[in-house]
């Protein structure tokens, strides 16, 4: 068929068209587009040492037990001629380390001034920050907002109220206002607690009224933060010394009972620390302990309380429970270490600042070891159980592959970036380190001293050289660095900045044994846990064989945790994988723990049906060696105690407990 002659010239305008297109994208290659940066504009003032007009009045209703929502009323200041207001939720909370703060919790936000609800948003650089536009004459804000807490336990996240404990933390709910050091901020606090619930905090000037109305003393927005509610339907107090309580709640009224003697433990507790640093930093103190296990654990510092958790046997089931019981002494310690004296980049005058955690191998390391200490000492927890806890630090770090590039100092930064989330490989990538690796980098600091002083010295000296000043001080006395090594010098000359440098801030050190084995004990490996390691495992219904094969399981043979470099990690085991049989029988911990050790000695390979989403697989895993697990034992040749033995044993004054001076921040 013949096309139309204007048809054949079209097309020949058309390809005529494309060809003359194609030559220019040829000559005229394209421009990409690059943008310029827009300039972020800081828009919350950043804090001065003055003080903020007025008293912000807080009204706390924590009555709804069902949903745990807390409704939060805060009446705010405003001086005169402010045409926006800034309001902060805390973002960098003391104890945690890191940018802790929950915004996505506080919901149903409203302002209000003269009865009218006012415009606001949210800080775009600054998302803790509430940008509160006010209207010409306003002398006074009304803040309308309710805190929805976890409900249940995910990492990351804490159950902070359930039907018979309610756990306050004022950092959660409540706003304050920019541009001042929180101590600066005064508040008048008043909490509404469900019919029958008491409350415990180290607030001053408690007072109740009706409908369990509770009242403190107006205070600063500082010690506020600073000074957490247990408050409990079943709740018992009990004075362990001189203006210290110990405060408790629980899930049942039975789990506060407690035998007089281990009552005792407690006091005794109180007498070593005043014997160990020589000075109080609080004019009073409450321990505030939840015996629980339907809410998430806590254990978090104060200067002039705690909040610490037990499990709900803790107590009636002393024995079986040693193990769970450290964190009422590591809390206690931290009074001194961590609250009075505060690496100085750690202390902030608001809660917008951001910490630098690089001295928390001091501040955190120092409490872990000196918690162990205390516990032992004072009879809180048994010599056994430390010495076990101990052993489980070295054992561990003997497999943590991490340590080859990552010194204990990075560790420090862990909390900030990781959010004590899980992690996949946690012996490659390492964990927050700092506490347990630094507790036995002290431990041997201790035994290096008593060692060139013939005993006549220890890391107890240090503790009052650098803890035990100005009794009766509770504000922050900052230190850096230098002056924790010009303290150890004065306990000691010795080169301690070379010992911390190396041990802390270099990478691929050997295993931290040295403090042991200076302490008259040594590493040794056993086919049963130590005391410690059997109560944690036994209240986790886990079995660990991270010493031998080199895994963790639960009690349906899940994979929990796999080490890095280990024989299973070489055969493909890794988390989230089940272990379904073992040398062709259906799997349980004692068929497993029997297998190792029938392979003990021998190449003879153990056989593993694993389960790993829908596909199983057949693996086999040779391991000469059965089961181990660390423990320390005395070294032969000591004729009588060790060192170790030394630093545990008790040494309490047989004096009365040291009197609180009543001097304040």
């Amino acid at each position: 068929m013949i096309k139309p002659t204007h048809l054949l010239c079209s097309a020949a305008l058309y390809a005529s068209a494309l060809l003359s297109s194609a030559a220019q994208a040829q000559v005229q290659p394209a421009t990409n587009s690059f943008p310029a940066a827009v300039p972020i504009t800081i828009n919350v003032p950043d804090a001065r040492d003055v003080a903020y007009p007025g008293v912000i009045a807080l009204d706390v209703d924590a009555t709804d037990l069902e949903t745990g929502a807390t409704r939060v009323t805060e009446k705010i200041p405003v001086e005169p001629g402010t045409k926006q207001l800034a309001l902060l939720l805390p973002e960098w909370i003391p104890g945690n380390h890191s940018a802790a703060g929950k915004p996505a919790e506080l919901v149903g936000v409203h302002f209000i001034a003269d009865g009218k609800e006012l415009t606001w948003h949210r800080d775009p650089v600054d998302v803790y920050a509430y940008m509160v536009d006010l209207p010409a004459g306003a002398r006074e804000v009304t803040a309308h907002m309710i805190h929805t807490p976890a409900l249940k336990g995910e990492p990351g996240d804490r159950v902070t109220i359930t039907r018979e404990i309610v756990n306050l933390e004022w950092d959660q709910f409540t706003l304050y206002p920019a541009g001042h050091y929180v101590r600066q901020i005064r508040i008048k606090p008043t909490v509404t607690f469900p019919a029958g619930f008491t409350a415990y905090t180290a607030l001053d000037g408690h007072e109740t009224g009706g409908g369990n109305k509770n009242t403190w003393d107006v205070t600063d927005y500082e010690t506020l933060v600073d000074s957490p509610i247990f408050a409990g339907k079943y709740a018992r107090r009990f004075e362990i010394g001189n203006k210290v309580w110990l405060d408790t709640v629980a899930d049942k009224p039975e789990d506060l009972v407690i035998a007089p003697e281990h009552l005792e433990t407690y006091r005794n507790l109180v007498k070593e620390a005043d014997t160990l640093f020589g000075a109080r930093h609080y004019d009073h103190y409450d321990f505030l302990l939840a015996f629980s296990d339907r809410m998430s654990g806590v254990g978090l510092e104060h200067h002039r309380s705690n909040e610490s958790e037990y499990l709900p046997k803790a107590w009636t089931d002393w024995a079986a429970s040693d193990w769970d019981r450290n964190v009422v002494p590591h809390e206690y310690t931290h009074s001194w270490d961590g609250k009075y004296r505060r690496p100085a980049r750690l202390w902030t005058p608001d809660y917008r600042q951001p910490m630098i955690d690089d001295l928390l191998w001091v501040y955190e390391g120092q409490t872990q070891f000196w918690g162990l200490v205390l516990a032992a000492r004072s009879g809180v927890q048994t010599k056994e159980t430390i010495l076990g806890e101990l052993a489980a630090y070295a054992g561990t770090f003997g497999i943590t592959a991490g340590r080859e590039w990552r010194p204990v100092v990075d560790t420090t930064t862990d909390p900030i970036f990781a959010a004590r989330r899980p992690k996949p490989f946690a012996t490659m990538s390492r964990n927050e380190d700092y506490y347990t690796e630094g507790a036995l980098v002290w431990l041997e600091a201790d035994q290096i001293i008593r060692a060139g002083t013939a005993g006549a010295r220890g890391l107890d000296d240090f503790a009052k050289a650098f803890y035990g000043m100005r009794n009766g001080d509770w504000g922050v006395l900052p230190y850096t660095r230098a002056d924790v090594v010009a303290t150890m010098n004065q306990v000691y000359p010795y080169d301690w900045d070379t010992f911390f440098r190396t041990r802390i801030e270099t990478p691929g050190q050997p295993v931290p044994v040295g403090g042991i084995e200076r302490g008259g004990y040594h590493l040794v490996w056993k086919d049963k846990p130590n005391p410690y390691d059997a109560g944690r495992a036994t209240e986790a219904k886990m079995l660990s064989l991270a010493y031998s094969l080199g895994m963790v399981l639960d009690s349906d043979g899940k994979v929990m945790s796999t080490i890095w470099g280990s024989a299973a990690f070489k055969a493909g085991v890794v988390p989230s994988s089940q272990v379904v049989a073992v040398n062709g029988d259906a799997y349980s911990a004692d068929t497993i723990k029997a297998a190792i050790t029938a392979a003990k000695g021998t190449d003879k390979p153990i056989s593993l049906l694993i389960k790993r989403d829908s596909h199983f697989e057949t693996v086999s895993i040779t391991w000469r060696d059965g089961l181990r697990y660390p423990w320390l034992e005395r070294s032969g040749g000591i004729k009588g105690p060790g060192g170790l033995d030394l630093l545990l044993d008790p040494h309490r004054a047989q004096s009365s407990a040291t009197k609180p001076a009543t001097a304040k921040h």
